[in-house]
């Protein structure tokens, strides 16, 4: 990457930032691009190159980082000696529950568009060079270095998703029907099943 893509790719990533921790601080009705521009430390007209105002910047934030967090969990996946496709899945889910538990302000902003067709169409684009297709290389290599021809992947992810999601939300923001910790070894049980659910016959 050359010096000026690598000085797009900071003001972009500097403005999402910022965008994140105001709209997770003050809400994004609450939130101007004036206040998004002055801390970022960037003119209002570099906003606008990347931008069309900020539901734009919330939409584009939105797709960043939950790609990130998917690409995150694989990188830290890459570095155990994993091999089982359901433990790798549970890994996964593991990891990105603990960023969100991490992190609740990214948890609220995202929850609306934790949606497997959301999350799906969000994971397969590219924002910077040194992006991964996450649906596509990550995913769908697990299944293919699984062996496994499973039934209907693609439903067999969104179950999980759908349920990962609401209940992972539902434990971390409300601590129901019971803290994060203890729900996991709940979910790592119901996504076993699931995927036994898809094992060819």
């Amino acid at each position: 990457m050359g010096k000026t893509e690598d000085n797009k790719k900071k003001k972009y990533e500097s403005l999402l930032n910022t965008a994140l921790e105001l709209f997770t601080a003050k809400g994004i009705n609450n939130t101007s691009i004036s206040d998004i521009v002055d801390h970022a430390g960037v003119a209002k007209g570099t906003f606008y190159l990347y931008f069309k105002d900020k539901y734009d910047i919330r939409s584009k934030l939105i797709m960043h980082r939950s790609s990130r967090l998917f690409i995150d969990a694989h990188k830290a996946l890459s570095q155990t000696d994993i091999t089982d496709f359901s433990e790798k899945l549970i890994f996964i889910v593991d990891h990105i529950l603990d960023e969100l538990n991490e992190n609740r302000g990214l948890l609220t902003l995202l929850y609306k568009d934790l949606s497997w067709a959301v999350l799906k169409k969000n994971m397969t684009i590219r924002h910077f060079d040194d992006d991964v297709n996450f649906y596509e290389d990550v995913y769908q290599k697990m299944i293919l270095d699984s062996g496994i021809e499973f039934k209907d992947p693609e439903i067999m992810m969104a179950m999980i998703f759908e349920l990962v999601g609401s209940s992972g939300y539902s434990s971390i923001i409300y601590g129901e029907p019971v803290p994060l910790e203890a729900l996991k070894p709940h979910l790592a049980d119901a996504i076993r099943a699931i995927i036994k659910l898809h094992l060819p016959a």
